[in-house]
């Protein structure tokens, strides 16, 4: 694995910045991921994790450092340059699904792709694969609150990566379900990422999930510490 999908080099990131209750959130994080890499991120609550997930994926801006993906130095660049390649090379998950609930699952999983330009035969062609990936594709036609809370993650899991990303960014993709669904849904999620051959930076307060990672990476006071 020696292909860098994401990189962070020396990223800082302060509220309130100047003032009396100015917070240091981030003090020079570095990071790497590697093609078909999982690493688990792990931190207290309001440790700055999700500033980290939220910067990592080019929807926040550091005050210092760079964030690259593929090589490709994004931080400072324009709001346009940052959200083609936000569209273009990285997925997100949260803990709640955010699935449009007056579409069915395999609309979900198209809709991104034609914004993208795709036509939507092949955007539901390549639905209909990464549902059967995830066991779920018999669910295709099912509008989200037809689904189970572990088949919504599942297709919220294929959403993100509908337009083949280089970079799957998770936060707590797993916190909203029962322990037995957790597992269930962690090892789909698991295989697409392997099957895939992306990378993915997975945030979580669980750490048996943690451990079966390919690593884990610990945000204390700022800094990025491994294991």
């Amino acid at each position: 694995m020696s292909d860098v999908t994401l990189r962070l080099n020396g990223v800082e990131k302060f509220y309130n910045k100047g003032l009396a209750n100015e917070v240091h959130v981030l003090r020079g994080v570095d990071l790497a991921l590697n093609a078909g890499e999982m690493v688990a991120l792990v931190a207290p609550s309001g440790a700055g994790k999700s500033t980290l997930l939220h910067i990592a994926g080019l929807l926040d801006t550091p005050d210092a450092g760079e964030v690259s993906v593929g090589g490709d130095v994004l931080s400072g660049r324009t709001d346009r340059r940052r959200t083609n390649a936000r569209r273009r090379d990285i997925g997100f998950v949260y803990q709640f699904h955010h699935l449009l609930p007056e579409f069915s699952a395999l609309e979900n999983i198209a809709l991104p792709q034609m914004a993208n330009g795709v036509a939507k035969a092949a955007a539901e062609i390549r639905g209909l694969e990464l549902l059967g990936k995830v066991g779920v594709d018999h669910r295709a036609g099912h509008r989200p609150a037809a689904l189970s809370g572990g088949e919504q993650q599942r297709v919220a899991f294929c959403r993100a990566l509908a337009n083949a990303p280089r970079v799957m960014l998770a936060d707590e993709p797993t916190g909203n379900l029962d322990p037995g669904t957790s597992d269930q849904v962690f090892e789909a999620l698991m295989e697409l990422v392997r099957g895939t051959g992306l990378s993915a930076l997975v945030a979580t307060h669980n750490l048996d999930l943690a451990a079966r990672m390919d690593r884990v990476v610990r945000l204390e006071d700022g800094v990025l510490v491994q294991g």
